[in-house]
């Protein structure tokens, strides 16, 4: 290992062409923060049973009919559990007071 400013150098995994290299030693750092090589598995997200799955046909009537956004419409069928019917009458009654 090669020192420079007094410091040992870190044993280079990769070097590119740009100029840009990974180090080991910040690999390894990396890998460890995230729980990766404390022998623990990464976690999987884990699909909640609770949430409707959205229909395709539904978000876009919601989307031309009342003129909002995607992201609107897949909002107020979630909160609606993936119900039309409830998330239709949600847009249109007034909110709650």
């Amino acid at each position: 290992m090669s020192r420079s400013n007094g410091r040992p150098e870190p044993e280079v995994i990769v070097n590119y062409a740009d100029g840009f290299s990974y180090s080991k030693g910040k690999m390894e750092e990396a890998l460890r923060a995230c729980g990766i090589l404390d022998g623990k598995a990464p976690t999987k997200a884990v699909k909640d049973p609770a949430v409707a799955v959205l229909k395709r046909d539904d978000i876009d009537l919601i989307v031309h009919e009342f003129e909002v956004t995607r992201a609107q419409a897949e909002r107020v069928l979630t909160e609606n559990g993936g119900d039309v019917g409830k998330a239709l009458s949600s847009l249109v009654s007034p909110p709650p007071s």
